[in-house]
């Protein structure tokens, strides 16, 4: 249930509109990140809100489209469910808070901002091209360097930032645009 906080006129220039405690809202989606084909793209309801507790990732797949739809403290989230490194499946990650990790090379993405909080542990070239040292704990020893042709194309592969897909929770379920065929 929303409400309306009362301004000038019906939501006016100080009016604005927030949900009650407790109930579930969808989260913003970082500047110029939002799915191609989603602009004005119809709502489909894709799961519903009791599907959906606190802390969940849970996929949905529609045609050869696999979504990620997650309830973090800031709110509802629909991400590709694809690792933007390699294309692992998140929705078998883990979450903390809006921090969702990689069950793959172990990298953690924001999904509040969309950007990388941790680098793959196979390393990699960042969105603007530059590379990153593959990722290892603090207290560990340098990694050798690898030179075969596996770790060669591990470290070209360029990790994106993350694509959201605009969402609306109506009558109990979490809606999603999804882009056109």
């Amino acid at each position: 249930m929303l409400t309306r906080t009362p301004g000038t006129g019906f939501l006016g220039a100080h009016a604005t509109i927030r949900a009650m405690p407790g109930t579930p809202v969808p989260m913003p989606i970082p500047a110029g990140l939002q799915a191609p084909g989603t602009e004005g793209a119809e709502f489909e309801p894709l799961i519903g809100l009791a599907d959906l507790p606190p802390g969940a990732l849970r996929r949905v797949t529609r045609g050869d489209l696999d979504l990620l739809i997650v309830h973090t403290p800031s709110g509802i989230v629909a991400t590709d469910d694809r690792c933007p490194h390699m294309s692992a499946p998140l929705s078998q990650g883990a979450l903390d808070g809006c921090v969702v990790d990689c069950p793959l090379h172990g990298a953690r993405f924001d999904l509040a901002s969309g950007g990388v909080v941790r680098f793959p542990n196979t390393g990699g070239l960042d969105t603007e091209g530059i590379h990153h040292a593959p990722w290892r704990p603090p207290e560990s020893a340098p990694r050798p360097e690898q030179t075969d042709a596996k770790a060669m194309a591990r470290a070209a592969t360029r990790v994106r930032r993350i694509r959201y897909y605009p969402l609306r929770i109506r009558s109990g379920y979490v809606e999603v645009a999804l882009p056109r065929p």
